[in-house]
């Protein structure tokens, strides 16, 4: 196993090379950049101040030259500068950002697990009934509605009309500290919580059932029944290592998902993250601080996937790496 893991590790070498070149590459097939959308949207501009500031930045460099240039940064830690928020470092604007939507992500995990496994699983030792059809009917809608609409939804019944939930922000008063904040922050992350993880939980929730469904219908589970086995012994020690598989492997990409859905969820809430850094980012055309958040999702990605393929080994000690 661990030599499986050091195996995977360098891998990612080479795979984050090439996810180096695909996110500097998009940045310069993308129109303009920060200091072509000031100079259209202020032609007051001196032509001769606009291209000493190209000069100065290095724009008018090759492209080769200014791949080098980045990657050469990135790998001694420095993520650039920002061209559009005071020339602000892209480390500091995302490390201001990052806590956010991580709290952010996770709590939305943690609700989808919470909510769609136990249903998954009930829905599958009780198919056709009224619990399985509810959790059906709330599958497709969860997947039909768009996030955005949902949480305006949201915003409008559960905040607006009835005043349960904050329509936004992370913290009531700026400055709280202790329990007080930490009861707060998950006061503020409800609503966009239950928002971003909408889609994960249906989509969850169905590949539960469906798994859990395939397992039970098993010869070995079959057989433990007539050696008199326990239902509850059959369920967790036996259907759920099975069953679980392809949750791990959903989960392996949800890391990455979850944070890339926070740009639309965070921009309906006004939550403070990288969600809504990376959206203003990609409107002033801002293309350090959009490489970079594209980096670390990409990063994360890969680290999710590494950890799934850890997880099955555990769930399932059949699947071995030698």
């Amino acid at each position: 196993m661990y030599k499986y893991i050091i195996r995977r590790i360098l891998i990612f070498i080479p795979m984050l090379f090439a996810l180096t070149i695909i996110v500097f590459g998009m940045a310069q097939l993308a129109p303009g950049d920060a200091l072509t959308g000031v100079s259209l949207s202020d032609p007051n501009i001196d032509p001769e101040v606009y291209e000493i500031q190209r000069e100065a930045y290095g724009l008018n460099d090759p492209i080769p030259v200014q791949y080098f240039r980045w990657i050469s940064s990135v790998a001694q830690g420095d993520l650039g500068n920002s061209l559009v928020f005071n020339g602000r470092s892209v480390a500091e604007l995302i490390q201001a950002r990052l806590a956010n939507t991580v709290y952010l992500g996770l709590f939305s995990l943690a609700i989808t697990i919470i909510v769609a496994i136990p249903i998954g699983i009930y829905s599958a030792r009780r198919p056709y009934s009224l619990l399985d059809y509810s959790a059906t009917g709330f599958g497709f809608i969860g997947l039909a509605i768009p996030n955005f609409f949902f949480g305006l939804i949201a915003i409008y019944v559960l905040s607006i009309k009835l005043g349960w939930f904050p329509a936004q922000g992370t913290l009531s008063t700026p400055g709280m500290t202790g329990m007080e904040a930490f009861i707060d922050r998950i006061h503020h992350m409800i609503l966009p919580g239950i928002t971003l993880g909408l889609a994960g939980t249906a989509t969850y929730m169905r590949y539960m059932r469906s798994e859990v469904l395939d397992v039970l219908g098993s010869d070995y589970i079959r057989t433990a029944r007539a050696k008199g086995m326990s239902e509850s012994n059959i369920l967790y020690k036996h259907t759920l290592r099975n069953a679980l598989i392809p949750i791990i492997t959903l989960m392996g990409f949800e890391i990455g998902v979850l944070l890339s859905g926070a740009v639309i969820t965070e921009q309906v809430f006004q939550y403070p993250g990288l969600g809504t850094l990376f959206l203003s980012s990609v409107t002033n055309r801002d293309y350090p601080v959009v490489m970079a958040i594209a980096m670390i999702l990409g990063i994360l990605i890969l680290v999710g996937n590494l950890l799934a393929d850890i997880f099955y080994s555990i769930i399932d000690p059949r699947i071995r790496y030698d």
